[in-house]
């Protein structure tokens, strides 16, 4: 016989599990130092990558006034910029993406515990179930013992 309880806690997990668990398992895979820091390298790859090619863009762009003014002085004025721009965006970069690590793991990690309570619900419905069953056949072999003497 079905139990109509156990089928609702049931789908109610697998709706969670579809919703939920492609944010859930990346981070619970790791402690929380490792999950930022893997975070944190993947988020400097990106901005090197992208400002580098923010900066190769520029330089196409503008190459015909670079070469008019073409003296080592405004080169070196331009690179020192650069690097300063690059290391400022790059320490807001980074602490946004240490934000953002923070909260989605944070977010993870209690999407878990429901989880988790979810799965322990369903195991004590079982249990009792399977425990009920036991009792039931228990006392159905006494009933027959005492019934045959």
């Amino acid at each position: 016989m079905l139990n109509e309880d156990k089928i609702k806690l049931m789908a109610g997990i697998s709706f969670f599990e579809k919703r939920e668990g492609k944010h859930i398992r990346p981070a619970n895979r790791y402690f929380m130092s490792d999950y930022i820091s893997s975070r944190m390298l993947h988020a400097f790859f990106s901005y090197t990558f992208c400002y580098f090619l923010v900066v190769v863009i520029w330089m196409l762009y503008s190459m015909e006034s670079l070469l008019d003014t073409a003296s080592l002085d405004l080169v070196m004025n331009h690179v020192r910029s650069a690097c300063v721009f690059y290391v400022i965006g790059l320490v807001g970069y980074l602490a946004i993406a240490v934000h953002v690590a923070k909260s989605r793991y944070e977010y993870a990690r209690r999407g878990m515990k429901v989880y988790v309570a979810k799965l322990r619900r369903l195991e004590k419905r079982y249990e009792f179930q399977s425990r009920t069953k036991e009792l039931t056949k228990e006392g159905s072999r006494h009933d027959d013992a005492t019934t045959r003497t």
